[in-house]
């Protein structure tokens, strides 16, 4: 009888766990509700995925991005495209380090950023680099992700 209570119990603390690490992340409110970003973000279990830093010069069919919106949504592409390698996405993220080359851009980027992000918004560090490695660069993104189940 024993055996079949801690059975039992090792299956309900089993499903307990998995619907648990289905949403991996606890977004916390912004202090400042008009931006496109939380204020911090708690996670527990799942797996943690560190992304590159990457930027957006270059599109679909090797189409050369110029402009700073371009540029933008190219680089949330293609870091959509790397979590989706791991199973996750955009939704996933839960902090990222924003570099832009021009201080002015600044209002721009959080306009954009809120096209991909609708809800549960990354904690965020924005930054005015005067140089990047590639000259033609605009912004360059590193953020982390943690993917509870894969959404494969």
């Amino acid at each position: 009888m024993r055996l079949r209570s801690a059975s039992v119990i090792f299956t309900a603390l089993f499903g307990i766990a998995a619907l648990a690490s289905a949403e991996a992340a606890e977004y916390l409110a912004p202090i400042d509700t008009q931006r496109t970003y939380s204020s911090g973000v708690v996670t527990q279990g799942g797996r943690t995925v560190w992304l590159a830093g990457m930027g957006g010069v270059t599109g679909p069919g090797g189409k050369k991005n110029t402009d700073f919106a371009s540029q933008t949504r190219q680089v949330f592409e293609n870091i959509e495209a790397t979590l989706k390698q791991a199973g996750g996405s955009l939704d996933n993220v839960v902090t990222m380090t924003v570099m832009i080359r021009n201080q002015s851009d600044g209002p721009e980027f959080l306009k954009l950023r809120g096209e991909f992000f609708k809800k549960n918004y990354p904690a965020s560090m924005l930054i005015v680099a005067k140089d990047f490695a590639n000259p033609d660069l605009l912004l360059e993104i590193q953020a982390v992700a943690v993917i509870g189940e894969p959404t494969k």
